[in-house]
Formats: structure tokens, sequence, C-alpha cells
């Protein structure tokens, strides 16, 4: 079945159902592979950490400011063990830690230490006296004092943030998670409070947000076609909506192009109203059949794949220009973009 840019309008509308399955057939969801993205700590380089922090504590039975501060300093990475032990983010983790010790911690500065240290590992932290270092250092001296305490009694509707197999009993479950392991059904449990890859798919949710962006823009950069690329939330003349590329630019839009990946079915009929909306928009004041611009939309993701009436609306509104990540090298000699194309691709 050829997929529906490869043929004529009438041929779409006339096998409407068929196409659908050729677009489906096409499509991937992204949730099984993620990029590592920049940040990302390989287990080596926190197993480091890890057991830098584990000699100078002496097998976590001495986890003070006094003790933990220097491997700190001497492996940064250690900060970051610190945190996962906690289980906290690091804009939770600086509240905490300025009411603990008076000392203030903005979120964005303790989510700027997080990052720096995750991009660079081995980088010397800031030296003594300043700013950062005094924040450091309340981030650990409240951190000590968590693990120290563990989990207060609470109402049985309540759960506590350290009730984890590893900090409920303060530093005495430390030191049996450390020493004897932790159960699988435990580590399946906390799996469930919090999905796996939680943090990382949060870090990099830009990146992932991205893929079929960079992919149109690696089509239209081999191409040498002039484009616009808009900004979150930005205007554009003529638009009130303002789509993701318009080309050549938005002065005489000839295509504009609709981005999106999600695997969440809600997600995708929001992004067909808005093609559908751009469809309408063409239309304004031209002949049938003859719309000011062509509107295309890139897909990916499972969340396409779900509601079979939202495909056929994007369908007919992009007079069958839907492209996915299988097929996003044929988007230029399949739509108008081919008219604007400088160069052959090589």
């Amino acid at each position: 079945m050829p997929f529906p840019f490869e043929v004529g309008f009438d041929e779409l509308q006339s096998n409407l159902d068929a196409h659908v399955d050729a677009v489906f057939g096409s499509l991937q969801s992204e949730f099984l592979v993620i990029p590592k993205g920049k940040g990302f700590v390989e287990f080596p380089v926190f197993e480091n950490g890890y057991e830098a922090l584990k000699r100078a504590t002496g097998n976590f039975r001495a986890v003070t400011p006094d003790t933990v501060v220097p491997v700190v300093f001497e492996t940064p990475v250690a900060l970051v063990v610190l945190r996962c032990m906690l289980g906290f983010t690091p804009p939770e983790w600086a509240y905490y830690a300025s009411r603990h010790t008076g000392v203030e911690v903005t979120q964005g500065a303790a989510r700027t230490i997080d990052r720096n240290i995750r991009m660079e590992p081995d980088r010397a932290l800031p030296k003594k006296g300043s700013v950062t270092e005094r924040r450091i250092r309340a981030l650990v001296a409240a951190a000590c004092h968590a693990m120290r305490t563990g989990v207060p009694e609470l109402p049985p509707d309540s759960l506590h943030r350290l009730e984890k197999a590893d900090t409920r009993a303060g530093l005495v479950s430390v030191r049996s998670a450390a020493g004897l392991g932790v159960p699988y059904s435990i580590l399946l449990y906390e799996r469930l409070l919090g999905r796996p890859f939680a943090g990382h798919r949060d870090s990099i949710s830009e990146l992932i947000g991205n893929i079929v962006e960079n992919a149109i823009e690696d089509v239209l950069s081999r191409s040498d076609i002039s484009y616009r690329k808009t900004k979150r939330a930005e205007r554009l003349e003529g638009f009130d909506q303002a789509p993701d590329f318009v080309v050549p630019n938005e002065f005489n839009p000839q295509a504009v192009i609709e981005a999106k990946v999600t695997e969440d079915d809600g997600t995708a009929r929001d992004k067909v109203t808005r093609v559908q909306h751009l469809a309408s928009l063409g239309m304004e004041g031209q002949p049938p059949g003859r719309p000011r611009f062509e509107v295309i939309a890139c897909i990916a993701g499972r969340g396409f794949g779900v509601r079979r009436e939202d495909m056929k609306k994007l369908l007919i509104a992009t007079r069958g220009k839907v492209f996915t990540m299988q097929n996003m090298s044929q988007l230029v000699d399949h739509t108008r973009l081919a008219e604007f194309r400088s160069k052959q691709p090589t």
C-alpha cells in the first residue's frame, strides 16, 4: 500500500481506511529507547562516587558533614549519589536544606550544582568561601540529618518520602541495603512508586520532544531549503497560532509544517485539531482545492496510532501529506517543498 502522500487526493478519499493503516504501520513508539543526552551519568562514574562515599563514612556508620563534605569535594559525583539516597529532586533538596540549615539554597542553584556535576563529574567544585560551597555544605548537612532521623510516625493515611527500603530506619536501613542488598520485591515496589528512568526522562524531555523537529531541520538543510522555525508561543503575522515551520518564511508562506511526538492520544488529538485549523486558515479567500499554503504534518509516537477517526481527519486536512520518522526522507520529494530545493541531498 502506498503512503498517503504518494497518491492523489481523490484516491486518498476513496480508500481512506487503507491509508490510515499505512500511516499506523509506519508509526513507531519512542518510549522504549531514549537518548542519553548531555549530563547522563554512566554507571561506573556513579559507582565511583558511591564507593568513595561508602569508604569515607565507614560503610555509612559515620554519615556526618565532617565525613561527607570532604569526599564530595574530592569526588563531586558523590553529591549526586547522596541525593539519590534521599530520593529527592534538586529543588526538593534545596527547600529541605534551606529550612533545616537556615542557609538560602535556591531551587535554581540546586539544579545548577546537580547539572554541573553530571555534565563534568571530574571537574572540581568551587573553592572554600564561595556561595556555592556554602550551599553544598548546607545540602550535605540536611541530607545527613534526614538519613540519621529516618521516618517519623505518621497517620496511617500518609506516606513519608523517606519510607524507602534504604532509609526507612535511618542509617540502620542504609547499612543494611549497602551490606546485604535489597530484596527484589522491594526494588519492584519502589519502581511502582516512581517509574524507572523518571528522573532521566524529565531531564531530557525537551530532547525527546525535539526528535521530529530535528529530523525535519535535517531534511530541509540537506536540500538547502529556506525555512523559518518558530519558537514556543511565538506570534507570526497572519497566523493566530504559529506553525512549527514555515517555508520559505512567514511573509510568503507556501508550506507550513506541524511536528509532534507523543505517546498520549489526547495530545495527538490536540495536534490534529491544530492542523485542521491551519488547513482552514490556508483556504480562507481561496478557490476550492487551491490553498494559500500547503499543510504538512510530521508525527511520531504511539499516541497518533490510537484513534482512527483522528488520523482520517489529519489525512484530509493535509491532503495526505502526513510523514513519520520512517518515511521522513521523502518529505521534500512529495510536497511543495521540492519547489524550494536549492540542491539535491547527498
